[in-house]
This record gives structure tokens, C-alpha cells and sequence, in this order.
């Protein structure tokens, strides 16, 4: 089988050098380096948020509105367990989370309104599910699998955030709940009455 030999295109003025590696390319070919670069002034700066990997304003929004109702959830089984624990370290474990959900969700309305958008007023169906529960101690076994829900979303989103003071924000409120999640695990894993 015979193969056909590449065929040079002509520059502008019909020589094929300009489109050979190492030569530079006829004037007027296209975006030109800076004497001294190696490639065009990069505008990355000036590209739309989607474009480089972020997420657009509304889809942040909608992320932001879903861990909101998640933490709105999580406060009130916290809140509500703590309410029914026997335990005085229990309940003050349970306090402690609640009082952290109850932060969260004071800081993800602060971002949803920096971005001129209405907080969502919904809580999340994770409320309902884990009241549901009668056992306290599955219940807030429950309510670590629900941390850990909010860890892997945070995990997930805070790479796609553009704006450093609500991705700064998203971080600590990542590392609270991974303490928050090692706090009641060791709690339960711990014996009766210890």
C-alpha cells in the first residue's frame, strides 16, 4: 500500500517554510507572540466562569440553596435529639452540632444573598427521615451520614467556586462538619455510660 507524501500549504507568499515547525509564520497569519514569549498573551481571566470550569452564578445558587436546606434539616434533628438525650455529654454533643448547623446556614444565606438571589425558606427531606428514627443513638448515627452527605458535596463544589470569599467559607464549614463527623463517631463508638 502506497502512501501519498504530506503536502506543505503555501504561506501568503507561496512558500511553505511558514508553516514548517521552528520557522515562524508569515506576518498577518494569526495571533503573534510577544517578542521574547513563547505563545500569546493568555486572557483567562476575561473567560466566562463555565467556560474555565467554574460554576455559573445560577447553578452556584442552586448548590448553595441545597446544602442550605440540608444544614436547615440537620439543625432541627440536632435541636430535637438533643431535646431527648438522657446523656448530658450526648446532649452537649448534639447542642454543639446544632449550634454549628445553625452557623452554616447563617453563612450560606449570607453567600446566596452576596449574589443577589433569595435564600430557599425549605427544609430538606433529611429532617423528616431522621426524626423518624426512634432509636437516639441510630438517630445520630443518621445524622453523621448526613455530615458526611454534606462533606462529599462540599468536596465536590468548592473546586467550581470563583469567588474566593464564599469558597473560603465553603472550606471551614468542610472542615467543621469532617470534626463534627469524627466528634459523634467516637461518641458512639464509645461504651454505655462512658
Amino acid at each position: 500500500m502506497q502512501t501519498r507524501p504530506e503536502r506543505e500549504s503555501p504561506s501568503a507568499d507561496g512558500d511553505a517554510a511558514g508553516d514548517r515547525v521552528g520557522v515562524a509564520p508569515a506576518q498577518g497569519s494569526g495571533p503573534q507572540a510577544p517578542p521574547g514569549r513563547a505563545s500569546p498573551v493568555c486572557y483567562a481571566e476575561q473567560a466566562d466562569a463555565a467556560y474555565m470550569g467554574y460554576l455559573g452564578r445560577d447553578e452556584l445558587v442552586a448548590a448553595l440553596d441545597e446544602l442550605l436546606e440540608a444544614e436547615r434539616a440537620g439543625a432541627r434533628v440536632a435541636e430535637e435529639t438533643a431535646a431527648q438525650l438522657q446523656d448530658p455529654g450526648e446532649r452537649a454533643l448534639m447542642e454543639a452540632i446544632r449550634r454549628d448547623e445553625v452557623k452554616w446556614c447563617g453563612m450560606l444565606i449570607a453567600a446566596i444573598q452576596s449574589l443577589d438571589a433569595k435564600p430557599s425558606a425549605r427544609t430538606g427531606a433529611f429532617h423528616a427521615k431522621a426524626m423518624a428514627i426512634a432509636s437516639l443513638p441510630e438517630r445520630m448515627a443518621f445524622l453523621n451520614r448526613g455530615q458526611g452527605w454534606v462533606v462529599k458535596k462540599l468536596q465536590a463544589l468548592v473546586p467550581r467556586v470563583r469567588e474566593p470569599g464564599i469558597q473560603d467559607e465553603l472550606l471551614a464549614m468542610l472542615s467543621s462538619h469532617r470534626e463534627n463527623i469524627e466528634r459523634v463517631a467516637t461518641r458512639l463508638a464509645a461504651p454505655e455510660g462512658g
